[in-house]
């Protein structure tokens, strides 16, 4: 068994189910990264990768272009982030209460008109989804779809943005000391709702990943908790793009894994385990990183503290 596990390691099917677990936590990290380095905790992700996933998969199931279905998920996450920066920076609400009231409305508003547009429908009716990008030469990538590709690219430009351009300084700013950032003329307000708005957007393509790319369907709690693991990989990854991708693929790596171990019939290390042990193993190997890299984390000064101009 041991040396099966190992054999894994080096197998490409391994590494491109790693890659493919990963992409939409990689998107939803950098959504939730944006908004937190701006001040802003976003809890309503897990419902907003919902609302994502069934409007990108319904503008596709319509007809349409699969990209317009990318388009109309992160347009949707965009106006659901709207509506978060409006309750929390413009009238200073509980952004815990906030968010996760965002959550409870996307979730119930995307099973509501799930149910009105198929009210006879017993199965997921199935769009074409995206297809592997084959034409590249590096193995593991080729398997993969665009999705993953824009992902994979929005690392580095994230990065360059909050750490290279007046933007990214901008936003670092209010999220760290936001008096100071109105002291040199910048519109606190405007810069949260906009960081908001951007990672929401990422938070609702990431949802649309599961159903244009992952899957070709929508159902029921197909987000199944990803939103809340791209909170806490924020922490984990000390607030920083490349840190979040590896986060992202090291969390994946242990999904990847204990599905395979579940697929093994041999025991490990000569004991039978149930299989309950291999689902938690993720999460478990999840919490230990996070305890240990969260330790060492400096997050931003002004996280979840509201800010009303001209304060000092």
């Amino acid at each position: 068994m041991l040396a099966e596990t190992l054999d894994l390691f080096f197998s490409v099917p391994f590494w491109v189910a790693v890659l493919r677990i990963a992409t939409p936590l990689i998107l939803g990290t950098l959504g939730v990264l944006l908004c937190e380095r701006a001040g802003v905790l976003n809890l309503g992700i897990e419902g907003i990768m919902v609302a994502g996933a069934f409007t990108g998969w319904l503008t596709v199931y319509q007809g349409r272009d699969l990209w317009l279905g990318v388009l109309v998920a992160a347009a949707v996450g965009a106006v659901l982030g709207l509506l978060h920066g409006f309750l929390t920076v413009t009238l200073s609400l509980s952004q815990h209460v906030s968010g996760l009231g965002i959550t409870l409305f996307a979730t119930s508003v995307a099973s509501y008109a799930y149910r009105v547009s198929f009210p006879k429908v017993d199965s997921p009716p199935t769009i074409t989804a995206f297809a592997p990008m084959d034409w590249l030469p590096v193995p593991v990538l080729n398997a993969q779809t665009p999705l993953t590709l824009l992902a994979l690219l929005l690392v580095p430009l994230i990065g360059y943005v909050l750490y290279r351009t007046p933007l990214g300084l901008a936003v670092r700013m209010v999220g760290e000391n936001p008096s100071a950032a109105e002291g040199q003329g910048i519109d606190v307000a405007a810069v949260r709702i906009g960081a908001i708005a951007a990672g929401s957007a990422l938070m609702g393509v990431a949802g649309a990943f599961l159903t244009l790319a992952a899957f070709n369907a929508f159902y029921f709690n197909m987000v199944n908790g990803r939103g809340w693991i791209c909170v806490a990989l924020v922490v984990f990854a000390s607030w920083r793009p490349g840190k979040a991708l590896l986060g992202a693929v090291l969390f994946a790596l242990f999904d990847a894994l204990q599905l395979r171990l579940q697929q093994s019939a041999a025991p490990l290390f000569g004991v039978a385990l149930p299989y309950q042990i291999y689902l938690m193993l993720p999460y478990a190997l999840s919490i230990v990183a996070l305890v240990v890299m969260a330790r060492r984390a400096a997050y931003p000064q002004a996280l979840m503290k509201p800010y009303r101009k001209g304060e000092r």
